[in-house]
């Protein structure tokens, strides 16, 4: 009972906790943006969004399944905020696990950051959340194994 409590309650990242932190001055302050609507475009595209979220975002929903607003744009209309009350029951416990638990950033790194000088240097197109996207795919369906979800 004790992990729903915190699950129902958690801010999973906010951008400005980015912007205010070690971010670098030379950056546009959208690039604190880009990891976070990266996430919540894949949460879209799986269909793990929460009926708030559908009724607040209908719009923009459909314009990022068409491709039509970017991951930063997607991410910056909601302040840079992912939150528990944005996603549904499966997508919530998934999202505590993965993202919550640190191996959302492990694997962004990974995949994007590479060489580059921080994760705020990655250039949101769509190449690279496709790639992204792959890796999220693939830990899902892990996740979906050890628990039955």
């Amino acid at each position: 009972m004790e992990k729903k409590a915190e699950i129902q309650k958690t801010i999973y990242d906010n951008a400005k906790s980015h912007f205010l932190g070690n971010f670098p001055d030379s950056l546009p302050i959208e690039q604190a943006y880009v990891h976070i609507g990266m996430y919540l475009g894949w949460i879209i595209e799986a269909d793990l969004y929460s009926e708030y979220f559908e009724e607040e975002a209908a719009g923009q929903i459909f314009r990022f399944k068409r491709r039509e607003i970017s991951c930063t744009i997607l991410s910056e209309i909601w302040d840079g905020y992912l939150g528990f009350e944005l996603f549904n029951r499966v997508g919530n416990m998934f999202t505590y696990y993965y993202y919550g638990g640190g191996l959302y950033r492990a694997d962004y790194d990974e995949v994007l950051v590479k060489g580059l000088p921080s994760i705020y240097h990655v250039v949101d197109s769509w190449d690279h959340y496709e790639k992204m996207k792959q890796r999220i795919n693939l830990r899902f369906q892990d996740w979906r194994k050890l628990t039955g979800n």
